[in-house]
């Protein structure tokens, strides 16, 4: 296989490991079939107000001050006067979108949207504003629309601010609220003149929703403690209270309008969210209006957390539930179909209303969880041989048959306490097969790319060893033998493909499932080598064999180790570090030995370094500009002072270029620091600056000397001048140390190389078809790219 081949392979094969992730765990879980499930008896409210408060962290929220006062006087006398309360627990990944799916159509995110940025889903999918009569809803353009998209008819009315006026840097991002609540107010006086929109505020079934951003923008833009982020929760507070007066006074204060203040996601103490940390994932939820349930006086309450203490909460029952879970509440608050898609569970606790109702409510749940079960068995079943499908034995048809009749008997007997919690089990083995069933083939799948990817990676080691090494003998393999070989892999791939065909599975599963056919094959025909390769390694002292066979284990159980524990790789580059001293380069090379371990040791420092939840450091990125700026002087010096036939005037134009960008690159880290902090949004100059190095930091290298060091240093410049642009702290540092290593990891395997006798140190070439006339050494030396 010539080389130009093996790397078009090589490609091929990664980019098919690369997809087969997305099958194998980013499959969309939503399923469609199911039949609309509603509750039979009348619902509490006619309508249901959300507001969600993006960003808004629980803490922040249920937390009195340094004065002993709350955050949000008007919601915590709600909590503690007119409703009910708990802690929401979102899931990964906490973000806007992915939150207000939970909430508003009652399943966690469907993971094939990571594809799209979280922004938008491939698939369609049910809603509680879906399922409305109306819907009106108000706040960001990035949320909004994507339930109008999906909505069924012309029932569901966004209204939204620019996405220009999310820039966090440019205003208070509290004006977003106050938009927000504005827009609210016009809209109901509006109506009074507009008895088209006054009949259809005053239906049934209907949902207003209200979508505050500005708590988020200024948690990114200032960070959660600051003052901006606390104001911000007062005006919102402030907000709510003008909203929920209105709307009262609107109806005529007739008791049908419930309302629900939660968030999307918390945020971490360094503004950040997206993954599992408490602060990002506890969200607060307060539910007060038609039909829920006033507070409830406890003596004691057991929480593996310390919160109620915390926040003198202690004698109010806390109502804990799932984000998904707010969805089936708002649906049996107004009396719609369960979403579709929905895997929440009814919180029963939060409802002020009779034992039947709450019986058949959560019946109603279970059986809408239970029809997307069936439709995920019946789907999965089709796609499998009878003899190969193995069913989800706890929830049979026969059991699904018990559980309903059952259920039917005891709400009949007005046995209500028994149904619930039949419906309760009921929807957890729901749950439980509809998970096992989206993971059926999770299992064949992974093993067959497992197969994939060892073939590969034995045939690339075959190759290097074959190429690179005298370890084997050049024997090719005869003509039979090679025919042999071809037809059995051959056969074996059609017996694959016809169980493939006969499954109809996606014509993903046979690019998953044949290519370790002929990746296997290309190791077969390499059998010589792998004997040769055997005899080789059995030839060798057995202190040798052990030794080498521990060192191997070892790199890689480090780096495994690295996936989950940072430090170890710290411990990989200490040992690196010792390396010249164990192996006698000490002696041979002080100088380059000297450097090689410095640098290991000051790389070794940034796995202990934390990843996020540090302040900015921009003096720290600014000097690692003016450093990087120093070494490109004597770099330009020593370029300048170079007598070598091939420089020209346009390499030192190319380096002043690049010496130019990092200057740059350093006023724009500067001066955006600045202008952000002073709220002055981010300069024009900087934008264009900023997009012109990116452009150029891809097009300088290819420009630059070809002699080695001086393109890797070109790469490096170019690298640099984009680093610092994305850098707020220490992580400047890190590729100016990583690239001085790698440098002196040059020297330092052609000073090995010299010492085991293995080459002759050579001069430097160049990478250039126009140095033709250099000869180069029978085995190429390391030093050529």
């Amino acid at each position: 296989m010539g080389i130009p081949v093996f790397i078009l392979a090589g490609l091929l094969v990664h980019c098919v490991f690369l997809v087969s992730i997305f099958d194998i765990y980013f499959s969309s879980p939503l399923v469609h079939g199911m039949s609309p499930q509603q509750t039979p008896l009348p619902p509490p409210a006619k309508r249901v107000v959300l507001f969600v408060a993006d960003g808004l962290r629980a803490d922040s929220l249920y937390e009195l001050n340094s004065n002993n006062r709350p955050q949000a006087p008007y919601l915590r006398g709600i909590l503690e006067n007119n409703g009910s309360w708990g802690i929401s627990h979102t899931r990964v990944p906490t973000e806007s979108r992915p939150g207000h799916v939970a909430l508003i159509a009652g399943f966690y995110e469907d993971v094939s949207a990571v594809a799209k940025g979280w922004k938008e889903n491939p698939v369609e999918f049910d809603s509680v504003f879906n399922e409305s009569k109306y819907t009106w809803s108000w706040g960001s353009p990035d949320i909004l629309p994507m339930f109008a998209k999906g909505a069924t008819g012309d029932h569901v009315y966004t209204f939204c601010y620019t996405a220009e006026s999310e820039d966090f840097g440019a205003q208070d991002a509290a004006e977003l609220d106050m938009w927000v609540f504005d827009h609210v107010k016009s809209f109901f006086n509006s109506s009074r003149s507009n008895q088209t929109l006054f009949s259809a505020l005053n239906e049934e079934k209907v949902v207003l929703f209200l979508h505050l951003l500005g708590i988020d923008t200024n948690g990114h833009a200032h960070r959660p403690n600051s003052r901006e982020y606390k104001e911000n929760i007062k005006k919102v507070d402030e907000g709510v209270k003008e909203i929920v007066s209105m709307i009262d006074n609107f109806y005529g204060n007739d008791g049908k309008t419930a309302f629900i203040l939660t968030s999307d996601h918390g945020m971490t103490d360094w503004g950040s969210h997206g993954a599992g940390h408490p602060s990002e994932t506890l969200t607060p939820l307060i539910v007060w209006g038609a039909g829920v349930n006033y507070p409830q006086k406890v003596t004691s309450q057991l929480f593996e957390d310390n919160f109620l203490k915390e926040w003198k909460l202690e004698n109010l029952k806390r109502l804990d539930v799932n984000q998904a879970d707010i969805a089936p509440l708002m649906a049996s608050l107004i009396g719609v179909p369960f979403p579709l898609n929905s895997v929440g569970t009814l919180p029963l606790e939060y409802l002020n209303n009779t034992a039947h109702f709450k019986a058949e409510s959560i019946f109603t749940n279970a059986v809408q969880i239970l029809e997307q079960f069936k439709v995920k068995m019946s789907q999965k079943k089709e796609t499998t041989l009878s003899f190969l499908f193995t069913p989800f034995k706890p929830l049979s048809d026969s059991e699904q048959i018990n559980f309903l009749k059952k259920t039917r008997l005891y709400i009949q007997q007005q046995k209500y306490d028994e149904a619930v919690s039949l419906c309760k089990t009921l929807i957890n083995l729901a749950l439980e097969g509809l998970s096992y069933y989206h993971t059926y083939d999770r299992l064949f799948l992974g093993l067959s790319i497992a197969v994939g990817f060892v073939g590969w990676t034995t045939y690339v080691i075959l190759v290097i060893i074959k190429t690179h090494t005298n370890l084997t003998k050049t024997v090719q393999i005869n003509n039979k033998e090679s025919t042999v070989l071809f037809y059995g892999f051959a056969f074996v791939g059609m017996i694959i493909a016809f169980f493939l065909l006969i499954q109809t599975c996606p014509w993903t599963y046979y690019v998953y499932c044949l290519l370790p056919v002929p990746v296997w094959y290309a190791v077969v025909r390499e059998l010589r080598v792998i004997q040769d390769l055997a005899t080789n390694l059995l030839s060798l002292h057995m202190g040798q064999s052990i030794g080498f066979f521990l060192v191997c284990t070892l790199g890689t159980e480090i780096l495994v180790f690295s996936f989950f524990y940072r430090s170890t790789l710290t411990v990989g580059l200490l040992v690196f570090a010792a390396w010249p001293v164990i192996t006698q380069l000490w002696v041979q090379a002080k100088t380059t030995a000297l450097i090689w371990t410095l640098l290991c040791v000051l790389l070794a420092i940034f796995p202990l370094m934390p990843v996020v939840g540090r302040e900015p450091n921009i003096p720290l990125v600014i000097a690692t500009g003016l450093l990087t700026l120093l070494f490109s002087c004597f770099s330009l010096a020593s370029l300048c002072k170079s007598k070598n036939k091939y420089r020209n005037n346009e390499d030192l134009k190319v380096h002043f270029y690049q010496m130019l960008s990092i200057a740059l690159s350093t006023y724009v880290v500067s001066t955006t620091h600045d202008s952000l902090k002073n709220k002055q949004g981010l300069p024009v100059l900087n934008q264009i600056i900023s997009w012109m190095t990116l452009v150029s930091s891809s097009v300088l290298p290819l420009l630059s000397p070809t002699f080695l060091f001086q393109r890797l240093f070109s790469i490096l410049l170019s690298l640099m001048s984009t680093y610092l642009l994305l850098s707020t702290g220490y992580e400047a540092l890190f590729p100016l140390v990583l690239s001085g290593l790698m440098f002196a990891w040059i020297n330092m395997e052609q000073e090995a190389l010299q010492h085991y006798g293995l080459s002759h140190k050579p001069k430097l070439i160049i990478i250039s078809e126009k140095c033709q006339e250099v000869k180069s050494e029978p085995r190429q030396s390391p030093e050529r790219t």
